[in-house]
């Protein structure tokens, strides 16, 4: 589409700006962290071992800090980053896959076209109402268990469901990812955020949870209001959308299924759809109830494709062809996932990751008082777009942020809450948060786009977001 626009350009004779290509701008980004290597000095913490949950982590001791002979990453490295950077993220990567494949077979059997058509007929008149309730229950999921990699499974059921209703696939998307986000930012239980860094921070576990569920549900009302404004907006006047070109050949693919679904289901076509219900509420329920991980939901995935597909009449060769077919719809996403933890990996290879970590905690120090609070989220912010893994992020920061909050009068409550909003609003915003941007690529939504959706959304948050903070130290939450 890119060199579509620039050839029209050059034939109008005018100038006209092409959004870059996602990879370049990860590419820069990389390139950059490269360069930074180069400055920057190096510098580490050491490691101790602590275990939250059964599951073991390495945090680093505060006091621990010191320089290191410096360790540029060469322009060898740079390339080798990104092959690096798939191997670390192997697992959402395969996941993603399995999204793909899985959703290839069910739409295949004809079961998705039909459901969606008889859900969009019976909320013809109403359907602006499917939006704050999947948002709430996204929402509730990611505040207790925290895994914001779902949307990569809810925006491919609910992309039809949203252009047969009027809406678009920006709506999609947004339903996905800015209500897990929400969810994951105002979390009660989430143990990779929360239970972490309250364990780290010698604080009760998931203590607080009261006002943290006022965040939760404030936030989370927010976030529906701006999204259905929006979707509203695109239904009256379709030429309001983000995404029209993108929406053309999402309505072109699915033209042909909506032909099939005006006819009654077959008894197969009602099996595949009703075992792929259950099968992915068991799934849920696994991550729930189980604590499963990355690998349980990819092999639960294939099963759904599996049983889908024979139960809906195919043959095992058709059955292959649709994942085939499947994987290929999630191949953008996917390496975008890997070459995204590529800038990460350049910045462990540096030895500048810490030293960043360092003195963004010194910077605090000399913030006024009244704001120090903010001043962390706005630190823990900007350390996101470094480490967008929320444990990630806690076992780097949290050990030396709790400290820090005791020096400079704010309560370790606060710091945590702190290290939530800076950890979560800002997942949909920086093209190195992998699973965002895959999530954008199943979506066929570009970078700059979403951007221009979801920056005053991110604004309004983040000033709630500062406000909580305010109040609660100001109150002195514990």
């Amino acid at each position: 589409m890119s060199n579509a626009n620039a050839e029209e350009t050059t034939r109008n004779g005018k100038l006209r700006f092409v959004e870059p290509h996602i990879f370049a701008i990860l590419f820069f980004f990389i390139v950059l962290m490269a360069l930074c290597t180069r400055v920057i000095p190096a510098g580490v913490y050491k490691r101790i071992p602590i275990e939250v949950e059964g599951a073991a982590r390495m945090m680093v001791d505060p006091t621990s800090y010191h320089r290191v002979e410096r360790t540029p990453v060469s322009l060898l490295g740079v390339f080798m980053s990104i092959p690096q950077g798939f191997a670390e993220a192997a697992a959402v990567i395969a996941v993603t896959f399995c999204v793909g494949g899985a959703f290839g077979v069910v739409k295949r059997t004809g079961a998705i076209s039909i459901g969606v058509a008889a859900l969009a007929r019976r909320m013809s008149r109403r359907g602006i109402m499917v939006i704050p309730v999947l948002m709430v229950a996204f929402a509730a999921i990611a505040a207790f268990i925290g895994t914001q990699e779902l949307s990569l499974i809810y925006v491919p059921i609910i992309l039809p469901l949203m252009l047969a209703l009027g809406f678009d696939s920006m709506t999609a998307a947004a339903t996905a990812l800015c209500a897990t986000t929400a969810g994951f930012t105002g979390a009660i239980t989430n143990p990779f955020t929360v239970g972490l860094a309250q364990k780290i921070s010698d604080v009760p576990l998931y203590s607080g949870a009261g006002y943290r569920f006022v965040v939760l549900v404030v936030l989370t009302s927010v976030t529906i209001l701006y999204v259905m404004r929006y979707a509203s907006r695109v239904r009256r006047d379709p030429s309001k959308s983000l995404v029209r070109e993108t929406d053309v050949r999402w309505r072109e693919e699915f033209a042909e299924e909506d032909e099939a679904a005006h006819t009654r289901a077959t008894t197969r076509e009602i099996l595949a759809g009703v075992s792929a219900v259950l099968m992915f509420a068991w799934m849920i329920w696994g991550v729930l109830a189980w604590k499963w991980e990355m690998v349980h939901m990819g092999g639960m995935l294939l099963a759904i494709g599996l049983v889908s597909g024979l139960l809906g009449g195919l043959n095992p060769n058709a059955i292959c062809r649709a994942f085939e077919e499947g994987f290929g719809e999630v191949l953008l996403g996917a390496m975008i996932m890997g070459v995204a933890r590529g800038v990460a990996v350049v910045m462990t290879q540096g030895q500048i990751i810490d030293t960043v970590i360092f003195y963004m905690a010194r910077m605090i120090q000399h913030i006024p008082p009244a704001v120090n609070a903010v001043g962390m989220f706005v630190a823990q912010s900007g350390f996101n777009f470094l480490v967008s893994s929320g444990s990630g992020q806690a076992v780097i920061t949290m050990p030396i942020m709790a400290p820090l909050a005791d020096l400079v009068g704010v309560t370790r409550q606060v710091s945590i809450l702190a290290f939530q909003l800076g950890d979560g609003l800002s997942n949909i915003i920086f093209p190195t948060s992998g699973y965002f941007m895959a999530v954008l690529a199943l979506a066929r939504i570009p970078w700059d786009r979403w951007l221009r959706f979801m920056l005053p959304l991110f604004l309004i948050e983040s000033l709630l977001g500062s406000v909580f903070l305010v109040i609660a130290q100001l109150i002195g939450w514990q």
